[in-house]
């Protein structure tokens, strides 16, 4: 695992670029990589440096694809087209990956130019606790929406995973981005 600096979501116009050069020196050393992000708002370049490379990623449009899945996705924003959604790693990190990022911790007059669309967080809880749960409504109360958890585990990104290293002939070889 080569994992790449996760402030990269709050850029996706530099993910692409990101995977290429990673991938490339990764080549050298691996009979195969494969790469463990979704599109991530890259609307496709993700996908072109795939190609370029012979690499994979993993299914669908964001990591929310791949942990609750696309119809469950689908299911949210029809009930709520205005709905924020949170992973266990944004709950975590939600100070530096979206206050501090985003200028809320200067400029908390932002907050409603930036959420005032949203009507609820979404928590997909991955491996929820009682200190994740705390964390989550702190995030949801400092944008001012009410929280839903819902569970989803890891299964699907263990399948996912799975699958694109399945096919790899030395699965000891293969390593991914």
């Amino acid at each position: 695992m080569h994992p790449l600096p996760p402030l990269l979501h709050n850029h996706p116009d530099r993910i692409a670029g990101e995977v290429r050069a990673l991938a490339g020196r990764l080549a050298e050393s691996y009979d195969r990589v494969v790469v463990g992000y979704a599109d991530c708002g890259t609307y496709g370049a993700l996908d072109d440096v795939c190609r370029d490379l012979g690499v994979e990623r993993l299914p669908g449009l964001h990591c929310y694809d791949v942990y609750a899945g696309p119809s469950r996705l689908e299911t949210f924003f029809d009930e709520q087209p205005g709905t924020y959604l949170l992973t266990d790693f944004l709950v975590r990190s939600f100070a530096r990956t979206v206050v501090q990022e985003m200028g809320l911790d200067r400029y908390p007059e932002l907050r409603d130019t930036y959420f005032g669309n949203y009507t609820r967080v979404v928590w997909l809880a991955q491996e929820p606790d009682d200190e994740l749960r705390v964390l989550a409504e702190e995030a949801a109360a400092t944008i001012g929406l009410p929280l839903t958890v819902v569970g989803t585990g890891d299964h699907g990104l263990e399948r996912a995973l799975a699958d694109l290293v399945r096919v790899s002939r030395d699965p000891d070889r293969a390593r991914g981005i």
